[in-house]
């Protein structure tokens, strides 16, 4: 399929760019997304897919359906600037950039537009394609697209797609009800429960569980490109992101994609050690980048595999992600657990956001009472509750490696089914000569203030993802501190 009228030139001014926006979750934009961009892949196109806000699954599919890894945008976690400098890095080279969403087209931090997919699109300066779900609805979509076309006139809406009708004749129903409105209608989707993802409690399944694996991927562009003119929507694509980098300076964050490297030149690398597997494998892939800038060489390592640590590591990244659901391999690779006592134990760098926070805890706890064993250098257990603790958080640093970036500031997300259970350990007599602090203080969306995280020796362990180009400083603190520790064996 040649795609006449749409310029492919990877030296253009600017970054073809289109935001798949929904009305509300549940709507279906992951499904249309994945659709859009493997059909549009499988014909050549090259595909830059993002995902706004803390999302660490939908990315994973991205990155099987576009063929190029996936990066989160967040215009609440990070600066404007910050945002255009990481969208910049990850999209220059490519034909098209494709924005997936979050929750509805308007939906950010609390009652605010902060972080939401509306506010991000202006600041990429991007056109929104809107899906709505067709169920139940015929000239009533009509005065809901109007309603969302004309709430922010600041935004361009480009296009509605109609997701789940349920025959073709419903859905020229609804078309026709749209026709005289001010948002052309792009097409309609029929509705079929296999296009569907299997979720669970922190969201969709893993892009590498299957869920039909290439299949399912082939069979949503099928439907895409049968829905769609797919000439026109790549056509609909623009943002004001310029492909080479911008002239004009805008702060140290909007130069973190690019300029971290010199920071690191003339100093030794560091090796450390990530846990990445099916149980850790939240990661933001920017943030990632930054260790890498800085100097750090990131070698993998899987707590549920591998029997010991990666040799001569100067620090551990341990990630979020799925340990709950891994409970008996964890608690059977008792080996590697012993090794990573032990580096905790030696004074190396740990770093563990929220599934590392309770894989270095005593045990892991299911609903259903099974209890694990786990790495057991952190004093306390986790168990699995039916309610999530999420949201955005400020943090402040009161206590990290080596009393490194006190008193900056961080932004990040938290989002866990479990909690912490001290077994009648006082946790005030853990403090002082036991050593067991407060690496922060954290302040949330309702604006309570309250210590938050365990810093225990050089290890470090809270419940909150951080993005680390919200304050590369933290990055750069971590790093340092690894980089003490690699000058001691040298």
């Amino acid at each position: 399929m040649t795609f006449v009228g749409v310029d492919r030139d990877p030296q253009a001014a600017t970054i073809p760019t289109l935001v798949i926006a929904g009305t509300h979750s549940g709507v279906g934009k992951t499904s249309i997304a994945l659709g859009l961009m493997r059909a549009l892949a499988r014909r050549k196109v090259r595909v830059q897919p993002f995902k706004v806000g803390p999302d660490f699954i939908d990315p994973g599919h991205h990155d099987r359906a576009a063929g190029r890894r996936s990066r989160n945008l967040d215009s609440w976690m990070l600066s404007a600037e910050t945002c255009r400098a990481l969208f910049q890095r990850a999209a220059a080279d490519c034909d098209l950039a494709i924005v997936e969403g979050v929750m509805g087209l308007f939906d950010g931090r609390g009652s605010t537009a902060a972080g939401s997919t509306a506010e991000l699109a202006k600041v990429l300066g991007a056109p929104v394609l809107l899906v709505i779900d067709g169920r139940g609805l015929s000239r009533s979509a009509a005065a809901l697209v109007a309603g969302y076309g004309g709430f922010d006139p600041s935004l361009e809406l480009a296009g509605v797609i109609v997701n789940r009708v349920g025959s073709d004749h419903h859905g020229s129903l609804i078309a026709e009800a749209l026709e005289s409105g001010p948002v052309p209608v792009l097409g309609w989707v029929r509705r079929c429960e296999e296009f569907a993802i299997a979720s669970r409690h922190l969201g969709l399944h893993l892009a590498a569980e299957g869920d039909g694996g290439e299949s399912h991927l082939e069979a949503l562009a099928e439907a895409i490109a049968g829905a769609l003119d797919l000439e026109r929507v790549m056509g609909l694509g623009r943002s004001t992101v310029p492909r080479s980098p911008e002239t004009a300076t805008a702060g140290e964050d909007a130069g973190i994609a690019r300029d971290l490297s010199p920071l690191a030149q003339g100093l030794a690398e560091v090796r450390i050690g990530l846990a990445q597997d099916a149980a850790f494998c939240f990661y933001y892939p920017d943030s990632l980048a930054i260790l890498e800038d800085l100097g750090a060489q990131l070698i993998p390592f899987s707590p549920l595999a591998d029997r010991a640590l990666p040799p001569d590591l100067d620090g551990l990244f341990i990630g979020g992600g799925y340990p709950e659901l891994h409970g008996p391999a964890i608690a059977a690779n008792e080996s590697l657990r012993r090794a990573i006592t032990d580096f905790c134990a030696q004074g190396g760098p740990v770093y563990a956001e929220c599934g590392g926070l309770m894989y270095l805890g005593q045990s892991i706890e299911t609903r259903a009472g099974d209890r694990y064993p786990a790495v057991g250098f952190l004093p306390f257990r986790t168990r699995l509750t039916a309610r999530p603790t999420l949201g955005y958080v400020d943090l402040e640093i009161l206590d990290f490696f080596g009393g490194r970036a006190i008193g900056e500031t961080i932004r990040g997300h938290r989002f866990h089914y479990s909690e912490i259970f001290w077994d009648g350990i006082d946790q005030e007599s853990l403090g002082g000569d036991r050593g067991l602090t407060h690496p922060y203080r954290l302040t949330d969306s309702r604006g309570t203030v309250q210590p938050a995280g365990y810093r225990l020796g050089n290890t470090i362990a809270s419940y909150v993802h951080l993005h680390f180009a919200s304050n590369p400083a933290i990055a750069r603190a971590f790093v340092a501190a690894c980089r003490q520790e690699a000058l001691k064996g040298r």
